[in-house]
């Protein structure tokens, strides 16, 4: 279908038609381009393929038709110019900041965000002479006050992991923007396109990991950066030429069938997440649950106009610490201890006892992470199924 026509056309309607080409044979799904490397007709052909005369495939690691259906449909549903699929979502992440900063840059990075992004900022770009500040941005006056003269990234991850701050994009974006040359980048992975379109709010970068709502099976590990074809293009030559961190055609076959689905995933896990929320507040066990559609929630009118749904994730905190989040975890009939979310089952974890066991307790605070938290990643499964589960565990801890 022409692109011109799809733009004016519905997200669902999108994220089914996106990008679709039609092949030799003339098969519904698109191919599996299972293959390394491509056939010239002659040598001729190959010079001027490789010399990019010539638009056409030369090996895998430098594009793969599969791929490249993936990524104009996702670049569609989230309103970017270009993207780049990655093996995986740090994959994504690593790509696009050394895509941007050289030593001497500086870096304005929230301050709850993904562990190993954390990881990444602090032990992989500072040892390569680039500076790091780590704010609250759930005020935007504290970007305004930590920006520098080579501030390059202000780097986002809205609503945060683990507890589902809300960073305003419009906000930080403008004050980012002042910065000559600086640009704002934004991990959308708990949202998704479905709910937050952040180039729509002014950000320049969007991160996702497609192993997570995107693909939403559980089976894929996949990363994406989306954003302007310039940038897109620069950072190819990072992913593709010096790291090869690149995806696998099959890898994305599934990730193009995972977001035909996604409309209707992400409504059933939201309406599910909205059930689940309501009923955790209530609880006599837990002391405070973190969850942006609840009118409670410290955030909720910058979550109504920003985001569509207020997504499947919550948070919440059990009131016996450490003790009370392991019993938690090992009393759970449904509910799947796991780390990762976006899948069809519901997934739980209990960071101070699995995730960040590891640190010190001074650790997991400064992460925002409380001796009772607990990260719920709501499934597809009948909502009554997942509420009646958290019941019963949660009930022996106030017998």
């Amino acid at each position: 279908m022409d692109e011109n026509i799809l733009n004016n056309l519905g997200f669902s309607t999108k994220a089914i038609h996106g990008g679709n080409k039609k092949n030799d044979v003339g098969s519904a799904a698109t191919p599996i381009y299972q293959t390394s490397t491509f056939i010239f007709d002659t040598a001729e052909q190959g010079g001027r393929i490789f010399s990019g005369d010539e638009v056409g495939y030369r090996y895998t690691r430098f594009g793969n038709p599969t791929n490249a259906v993936l990524e104009e449909k996702l670049a569609l549903l989230e309103g970017a110019e270009a993207c780049i699929s990655a093996a995986s979502g740090l994959g994504a992440i690593s790509t696009a900041l050394w895509t941007t900063l050289k030593a001497g840059d500086h870096v304005i990075s929230g301050e709850t965000i993904y562990g190993d992004t954390s990881a990444l900022l602090n032990n992989g770009l500072k040892k390569y002479g680039v500076e790091i500040d780590f704010v609250d941005m759930a005020n935007p006056e504290n970007v305004r006050k930590a920006m520098k003269e080579n501030t390059r990234v202000v780097y986002i991850e809205t609503p945060a992991n683990p507890t589902l701050k809300i960073s305003d994009i419009k906000a930080i974006s403008k004050i980012a923007h002042k910065n000559k040359g600086c640009i704002v980048m934004v991990d959308n992975t708990f949202c998704t396109p479905y709910i937050q379109r952040p180039l729509e709010l002014a950000a320049d970068v969007v991160l996702h990991s497609g192993t997570k709502f995107l693909n939403g099976h559980g089976d894929v590990v996949a990363g994406f950066i989306l954003g302007s074809r310039e940038f897109i293009n620069e950072a190819k030559l990072g992913l593709q030429k010096l790291t090869g961190a690149i995806l696998s055609p099959f890898d994305s076959y599934l990730l193009i069938r995972g977001l035909k689905t996604l409309p209707i995933r992400m409504e059933k896990h939201c309406s599910n997440a909205i059930a689940v929320a309501e009923f955790l507040e209530k609880h006599p066990a837990i002391d405070k649950v973190y969850y942006p559609g609840l009118e409670s929630f410290e955030q909720y009118e910058l979550y109504k106009s920003q985001m569509n749904l207020p997504g499947a994730i919550i948070a919440f905190e059990l009131i016996g610490g450490v003790d009370s989040g392991r019993a938690l975890m090992n009393n759970l009939k449904l509910c799947r201890l796991a780390v990762s979310l976006g899948d069809t089952e519901t997934l739980i974890q209990h960071p101070a006892s699995m995730s960040h066991s590891v640190c010190s307790k001074e650790e997991r605070l400064a992460a925002g992470i409380k001796d009772g938290l607990v990260r719920l990643a709501i499934g597809l499964e009948d909502v009554e199924d997942i509420i009646d589960d958290l019941k019963q565990a949660l009930d022996l801890l106030v017998k």
